[in-house]
């Protein structure tokens, strides 16, 4: 599990933890990546693919790869507060809230990592 809080307003740390979720999965570890706080616009088609850190991996790749082999969520109430709904977000992207991260993280041998 990697909960991302972290966007275009501390961009390093945002990339970090795309990168992390795509290397586990080629590591063949299951992925579920949380998009929380800024990083929520990432649900959005396009977003990422208009992120850019110099020296880091395309943002829209390593989102895509976390798409086709891992599991993508963006936080119900940061939705909310964005006024993101279930409707724009990039197909394979789910809306939960608390209850499904915290029955995710309280899964057997999950690992949680928070950027």
């Amino acid at each position: 599990m990697i909960k991302v809080t972290a966007g275009a307003d501390a961009p390093e740390r945002c990339n970090q933890a795309f990168t992390v979720a795509a290397a586990a999965l080629a590591s063949g570890v299951p992925v579920s990546l949380w998009l929380t706080g800024e990083s929520s616009w990432f649900a959005l088609p396009g977003r990422a693919k208009e992120f850019s850190l110099p020296h880091a991996a395309q943002l829209g790749d390593l989102l895509d790869a976390v798409l086709a082999g891992g599991r993508v969520t963006l936080c119900t109430q940061c939705a909310a507060r964005r006024e993101i709904t279930v409707d724009d977000v990039i197909e394979g992207v789910r809306i939960a809230g608390a209850p499904t991260f915290v029955e995710e993280i309280l899964g057997e041998g999950v690992q949680a990592l928070v950027y």
